[in-house]
């Protein structure tokens, strides 16, 4: 069985697959979430229970100890975590940060770490890339990897790292060459695997971000940092290339999630339209009501076929970076439309924390932001799709 054979699966796998990810789901109910919410606090149960029932290990080969899926079944699980009101921000990024050590790493570092991330024993979750002066874009981080002997001394200033307090490791992209210094500005870029136990308190920092929403993010500062030569992933300067795979899996992912969550709202207003009597007649029974959870629904079900051909594209190892950008723009807003009109549905009550809506409108929300803004894909659609002038 070649590699694209083992990445499609078939759709009594992933009905299996998503009816144990929905019973593992069900003993996390809305209280749970509610009481995390409240203190800022992360999900360490829930996280325990989706990697001891084997779904962070999904992406990881078969001879690493994982089940050596692809990213249509990762799709599949987030996608459910969040249809059953669920959150998976606290552990989605060791899916889609994999890519780059999967696709890039050696030998050596792929067999000293995936078997432990397979067997939970060490978590994969912060993903070192945005700076405060550079946002998204990319090129211009100023974070800087200067070789020393059998050493690397890191220096600088990431944020909105998410997880990083709860990750063991790190991929981090820092500069190696400056910016002034190379032909094109995507060059002279490198990723490093950073084991953050060690580096914690010899050169690394951390300080969380209080934020609208409960999604453990921070900045981390690095001051004179100092990792091993072997840190490295692939070539030096070549590590913007090396994190596009991991890009389009992110975007494919979140997707999913935004597809879950719009699910859940059209089935919580749906359920709420039923059963809420006003004026002697349930509220779903004026079309007011009907027709905007209809029109959610429709979007979500529009939006959900761009995520699993972009899922498909890139299991099979073709181009998908249209389609994952697409994927992540028709998610995001079908989650949205979604989740303003389960608000509107719950009129004041939807305000109430007790019903859930008003948490998972809030992080339904960030998808329109994060992990890429919604203008900045129409830009790529426009220039790379559409071949009209780069805008920026």
């Amino acid at each position: 069985m070649n590699e694209e054979q083992r990445m499609m699966v078939d759709a009594d796998t992933i009905r299996e697959i998503r009816q144990s990810v929905a019973a593992l789901c069900a003993g996390f109910p809305g209280e749970y979430w509610r009481a995390l919410d409240r203190e800022k606090a992360y999900p360490t149960a829930f996280v325990k229970a989706m990697t001891e029932g084997g779904f962070l290990g999904v992406l990881v080969p078969e001879e690493y100890g994982g089940s050596g899926q692809g990213i249509t079944v990762a799709a599949n699980i987030l996608e459910e975590v969040h249809a059953q009101g669920c959150n998976a921000a606290a552990l989605h990024a060791q899916m889609y940060t994999m890519g780059t050590l999967l696709r890039h790493g050696s030998e050596a570092q792929k067999m000293q770490w995936l078997p432990r991330i397979a067997r939970g024993e060490t978590r994969l979750q912060a993903f070192g890339v945005t700076e405060p002066t550079a946002g998204t874009d990319t090129t211009s981080i100023r974070t800087f990897a200067e070789r020393r002997g059998d050493t690397y001394v890191i220096n600088g200033q990431k944020v909105w790292t998410s997880r990083a307090g709860h990750s063991d490791l790190m991929i981090l992209l820092a500069r190696t060459t400056a910016k002034d210094n190379v032909a094109r500005k995507r060059d002279g870029l490198s990723v490093f695997l950073v084991d953050m136990k060690a580096a914690l308190g010899n050169g690394l920092s951390i300080k969380p971000i209080r934020a609208m929403l409960n999604h453990a993010t921070t900045e981390v500062f690095f001051d004179n940092l100092e990792i091993p030569v072997d840190s490295l992933i692939g070539n030096e300067g070549k590590g913007f290339g090396y994190i596009l795979d991991g890009m389009n899996a992110e975007r494919i992912l979140i997707a999913a999630e935004c597809i879950g969550d719009a699910a859940w709202f059209t089935k919580t207003s749906s359920r709420y339209a039923n059963e809420r009597v006003v004026f002697g007649r349930p509220i779903g029974q004026n079309q007011g009501v009907q027709f905007p959870i209809a029109r959610a629904y429709a979007a979500a079900e529009a939006a959900k076929l761009m995520v699993y051909r972009a899922a498909e594209r890139f299991d099979r190892g073709v181009p998908c970076g249209a389609e994952a950008n697409m994927a992540k723009l028709l998610a995001s807003e079908a989650s949205w439309q979604a989740a303003d009109t389960c608000l509107q549905t719950h009129g004041g009550f939807g305000f109430a924390e007790e019903y859930d809506v008003e948490r998972k409108f809030r992080e339904t929300r960030l998808y329109q932001v994060a992990p890429i803004s919604t203008n900045l894909i129409l830009a790529y659609l426009s220039e790379h799709v559409l071949g009209m002038p780069r805008s920026y």
